[in-house]
């Protein structure tokens, strides 16, 4: 039943039938004076210099469309990098360090599902999470980072920063924010980005199944399951009679939902992603797969001013 809700908000806030369209229209008293107020806080936010070139990776639609492994592919590039990201989902508050060269420092619930990730794909960085990001960057220009990237960053209206948005392949047919649609901040501010990369065009999502670090064939009876937003876009990857069992975007799964999974499922493999991974992986699964994501950047697409950008506080931090 809590899957079936989970998608159908999904579906409402992105792609609604006739009914979910009458909602949205009702509710767009309420979206005007979102709208207000984003416009007020961007209008009255004053920029802060760091002297540390930061680049914000967002997007302006609710919910994932390939921030985090965006992050991974260029923060990969760098050296001296830190990554800063609020860590939802965690337990924790306050300020972490979660990785420190590459070297992990906390676990997964005081870090949350997509900074650990950060934190053990990039081997050379550092990974902080904070709710607040300018005592973050401080803390990354105390441990020497050179470089900062600011995961899901956009709507840090008071932070100078280099912005890369994220444009999904299947654009939205509900134009309007939230809580009548699923944009975070107006459409229109697609306009505001520095580099804008449209999926599908720009940048492909690469997956690769495997188990214990090797590539496999995915077993014909396989359950994935996930707790990330929109999981439907994980099926366009996978065989067509595959069953999915999804959970809230960060849920913290527990022991009796492992169980029960396990017990209705007794004959079958299991699948995850690389984020749900870093949580599922302390259960006992004998059978359990991932679908290893990699991102591919069009050779088109220009980094110049992004290079620039960097280039004009630091000298040789590319490798």
């Amino acid at each position: 039943m809590k899957q079936k809700l989970y998608l159908w908000i999904e579906d409402y806030l992105f792609f609604p039938n006739a009914f979910q369209k009458i909602i949205s229209f009702l509710l767009l008293p309420l979206t005007f004076i979102y709208m207000l107020i984003i416009l007020i806080k961007r209008a009255m936010a004053k920029e802060i210099e760091f002297g540390i070139p930061i680049i914000s990776v967002g997007n302006i639609i609710v919910g994932g469309s390939g921030k985090t492994p965006i992050t991974i592919k260029l923060a990969s590039k760098y050296e001296n990098v830190c990554v800063i990201l609020r860590g939802y989902g965690r337990e924790s508050k306050g300020l972490f360090v979660v990785s420190s060269n590459g070297k992990v420092l906390v676990d997964v619930k005081t870090s949350g599902d997509e900074a650990m990730l950060l934190a053990k794909s990039l081997k050379n960085a550092s990974v902080i999470v904070s709710e607040n990001r300018i005592k973050a960057i401080l803390k990354a220009k105390e441990l020497g980072c050179k470089i900062v990237f600011l995961d899901d960053g956009f709507s840090k209206y008071q932070i100078s920063k280099f912005n890369i948005l994220l444009r999904p392949k299947d654009e939205p047919t509900n134009i309007f924010c939230l809580p009548s649609g699923g944009y975070r901040e107006p459409k229109g501010f697609y306009a505001q980005a520095d580099i804008e990369l449209l999926e599908g065009t720009d940048f492909k999502r690469v997956i690769t199944i495997k188990k214990d670090a090797v590539e496999k064939e995915l077993p014909s009876k396989t359950v994935l399951i996930t707790a990330i937003s929109k999981p439907k876009r994980l099926l366009e990857f996978l065989p067509k009679d595959i069953k999915m069992i999804s959970f809230p975007d960060h849920y913290d799964f527990t022991n009796e939902d492992i169980k029960n999974i396990q017990e209705k499922y007794k004959d079958y493999s299991f699948l995850t992603t690389g984020k749900d991974f870093v949580k599922l992986e302390k259960f006992n699964f004998k059978n359990l797969y991932l679908m290893d994501l990699d991102i591919k950047i069009d050779d088109k697409v220009d980094f110049s001013l992004m290079n620039e950008y960097i280039e004009s506080f630091n000298k040789g931090v590319e490798k």
